[in-house]
């Protein structure tokens, strides 16, 4: 077939065209989904283009195998923007109220406005049918766990080996959105007081169980119409994210003041700044490997009106550090993201199965690195948004059996379960995301 192609669309692109654009990177690993909103997309189409863009990452492993049924033979490389699209089209017509109409020729236009004319009648073929025989199609790829339960088939594997009563669960939570959980700036005012400015600005949110300064929206929104965001009186932070802070902070505050506190892998700031709103007369230091990561760290920390000293640096490398102890550190490690899967679900394309040893041995050399910046009698908070063993309570276990002056501190609490020497939570649908924590001390000299 003929596959003439202009330089300039013939007409102004689409809400699908746009998305197909964002997730063929992913698609091809290339790249990592965008939550930004492009240039010419309509204020009423913005959450169609949210939800086309996450849903399809949902959804990818059910999604790729009806597209396998469907087609004759894959798309080329450099037409992986026409296989997103179709399944563009799939997840709109599988999983969205969206009219069958719409769903099938606003999408197979979508080719034309990537400069495709071509792929019109192939996308347009595929979607008809794919109506057509949705409930054969789906029977049949729903045989196989992946296309079952929305995940690649190597994280089911690692998922029903560590937690053989819970993966399904497991899943289920990650293949939801998350909630809209916020931070309350203690330093400002009290949860309470803000949870009544909330009301009075017509959003309705209930009190986070475990985390103090929690709070849980029933809605989600934006930012700007939070009561006193821009004035750093609230943060958006997940309610497992917000139990760092408290961890590390505990015994450590009888301690003579300034505390000298290090953030490892401190971006985009969050912890860091919770961190400081719960002991504000400690010196903190943020470090992060990316700066252009850390410039997050900044706009975070200025917002709040809370100052750090912030260093662009390897976590595994003393080139920054002046070589003074600090009391506390948090190590919150790169991890495989599997806790947090239902907030990135471009991680069901972007990582593979070898990467886990890989951010094992990443973490490894950063916790020994950390351990000899802590000061004797300190503590380490070592923490993953992650659920697979090898990150968490292994990687802990090995750490302790070769440091002869670390110990495990007993995590007592009423949220999570017990991993080894630390403390697992598993994403929840309207609760927390998914979190490993294990607290060490170093002994005194």
């Amino acid at each position: 077939m003929s596959r003439q192609r202009t330089q300039k669309p013939k007409h102004p692109m689409g809400v699908r065209a746009h998305a197909a654009q964002n997730l063929a990177p992913v698609l091809s690993q290339q790249g990592s989904l965008s939550g930004e909103i492009p240039e010419g997309i309509a204020a009423r189409d913005q959450g169609l283009y949210r939800a086309l863009c996450f849903g399809v990452c949902r959804a990818l492993p059910q999604l790729e195998a009806v597209a396998a049924t469907l087609l004759k033979s894959p798309f080329k490389q450099r037409d992986q923007d026409i296989h997103a699209l179709l399944l563009v089209g799939l997840y709109q017509l599988f999983h969205m109220r969206i009219p069958t109409h719409a769903a099938v020729g606003e999408t197979a236009g979508g080719a034309r406005e990537l400069n495709k004319e071509w792929a019109t009648r192939v996308i347009n073929g595929c979607l008809r049918r794919a109506d057509r025989e949705r409930d054969t199609l789906l029977a049949e790829v729903e045989k196989t766990p992946a296309a079952a339960h929305w995940h690649p088939q190597w994280l089911l594997t690692r998922l029903e080996k560590a937690w053989p009563d819970q993966w399904r669960e497991i899943t289920a939570a990650n293949n939801v959105a998350g909630p809209m959980t916020l931070r309350v700036n203690r330093a400002h005012q009290a949860r309470a007081d803000w949870l009544e400015r909330l009301e009075g600005a017509g959003l309705a949110a209930r009190a986070c169980a475990f985390s103090d300064d929690g709070l849980t929206l029933e809605t989600p929104c934006d930012v700007e119409q939070l009561p006193g965001f821009q004035d750093g009186d609230v943060s958006v932070q997940d309610e497992a994210a917000q139990l760092a802070a408290a961890l590390l902070l505990k015994d450590l505050d009888g301690r003579a003041t300034p505390l000298r506190l290090l953030d490892a892998c401190s971006a985009p700031g969050g912890k860091s700044a919770h961190l400081l709103e719960c002991a504000p007369e400690s010196a903190l230091t943020a470090l992060d490997s990316n700066a252009h990561r850390l410039e997050r760290v900044r706009e975070t920390l200025a917002r709040l009106k809370l100052s750090a000293t912030l260093e662009a640096a390897d976590a595994t490398t003393d080139d920054w550090w002046d070589g003074t102890p600090f009391d506390g550190i948090l190590l919150d490690a790169p991890c495989s993201g599997t806790g947090v899967i239902r907030r990135h679900p471009d991680i069901k394309a972007l990582r593979r199965d070898e990467d886990i040893a890989e951010l094992a041995a990443l973490q490894a050399r950063l916790l020994e690195a950390q351990w000899q910046r802590l000061a004797p009698g300190g503590r380490l908070l070592y923490a993953t948004c992650s659920v697979l063993p090898e990150e968490n309570a292994e990687q802990i276990a090995a750490f302790l059996a070769r440091t002869p002056d670390a110990r495990a501190l007993p995590i007592t609490a009423d949220w999570g379960q017990s991993a080894g020497e630390g403390r697992q939570l598993m994403p929840t649908p309207d609760g927390h995301d998914g979190f490993f924590y294990a607290l060490l001390e170093k002994a005194a000299d």
